[in-house]
């Protein structure tokens, strides 16, 4: 494959990428965010908000899938920024599971985890409550949980193997430079 296309394709990669993430909060637009903004210089200071590093996106993939499933529609953005700064997670990341529930998708994946939640609790017992709200409640967050742990493993998976995919395609770009680089001859 020719060095052009093989940057071309590099490029158009990083383009969609940079186009996904744009309208997520980054260290430089994080004050546009009317929730964040008021967390925005503590934000800026903690560079593990940022990262992209496995040790940072991992916390962020589980944490925020569950927040995602949780019953605090409204306050999710919130409480995703102060778990990122508890956890040391990728706060982009996490503000980005917390879109999964917006006002077409909330009813049904309320009912979705609902449903789950009472499923464990009629097998199991555990947070069996005689109140009527109070088992609704119970079953939303015992739902959100397992949903949301559920789809955190699936979206693990999903993240190693394009990790696994964009090293290997780096390598090969290395490779692939490194043997049709022409290094001057030194002159004496």
């Amino acid at each position: 494959m020719p060095h052009s296309a093989i940057r071309q394709q590099w490029l158009g990669r990083r383009r969609r990428l940079k186009r996904v993430l744009r309208v997520l909060p980054r260290r430089a637009n994080v004050g546009r965010y009317p929730v964040i903004r008021r967390f925005a210089e503590a934000a800026r200071s903690r560079p593990y908000l940022w990262s992209f590093k496995r040790e940072h996106v991992w916390p962020a993939l589980y944490v925020g899938s569950v927040l995602a499933f949780m019953p605090t529609y409204g306050l999710q953005v919130f409480i995703a920024l102060l778990a990122a700064m508890v956890v040391r997670a990728n706060l982009t990341v996490m503000v980005a599971l917390q879109m999964i529930t917006n006002p077409l998708t909330l009813a049904p994946l309320y009912l979705m985890t609902h449903a789950v939640g009472q499923w464990l609790i009629e097998r199991t017992g555990y947070g069996a409550v005689d109140a009527g709200v109070a088992s609704s409640v119970n079953a939303l967050v015992l739902g959100g949980i397992v949903v949301g742990l559920a789809i955190a493993m699936l979206l693990d998976i999903a993240w190693r193997l394009l990790a696994w995919e964009a090293r290997r395609f780096t390598q090969r770009y290395r490779d692939w430079h490194a043997a049709h680089t022409v290094l001057p001859d030194k002159q004496g």
